[in-house]
């Protein structure tokens, strides 16, 4: 066997290497979901401690007024919309009605005094004739 003299960097197998240092541990923290039901428990109690029964009403009361305006400016924004719908409809008839009224006696006018201009110059000529 060879008789060498061992590396100073590599260890024995008789020699102790030292573990790695040991890791801090903190306390453990409590689960988020505890801590907000802890905190949402806290703020319920606070606010039916804090808010007696007129503050109740009041925020009842202004709530259903809010939720009552927006309501009514919807409505009225659609029922404007199908009035304005339905007039333009009725007008639209209105005006084609009238149209072909005015239209008609526009015809009839016009051949009335074609024919008595007509007429008139016939009767003119003959008269002229003679």
């Amino acid at each position: 066997m060879s008789t060498t003299t061992p590396d100073a960097g590599i260890p024995l197998l008789t020699e102790i290497i030292p573990g790695p240092a040991p890791v801090e541990t903190r306390p453990a923290v409590p689960a988020a979901t505890e801590v907000v039901k802890d905190e949402v428990t806290q703020l319920e109690e606070r606010a039916t401690s804090i808010l007696e029964e007129e503050e109740w009403d009041r925020l009842e009361r202004e709530i259903r007024e809010r939720v009552l305006y927006q309501i009514i400016e919807r409505v009225d924004f659609v029922l404007e919309q199908r009035v304005r719908d339905s007039l333009a409809d009725v007008l639209q008839t209105a005006v084609e009605g009238l149209a072909e009224e005015i239209r008609g006696g526009l015809h009839v006018s016009m051949r009335d005094v074609v024919t008595r201009a007509v007429t008139h110059e016939i009767t003119k000529l003959k008269s002229a004739k003679k």
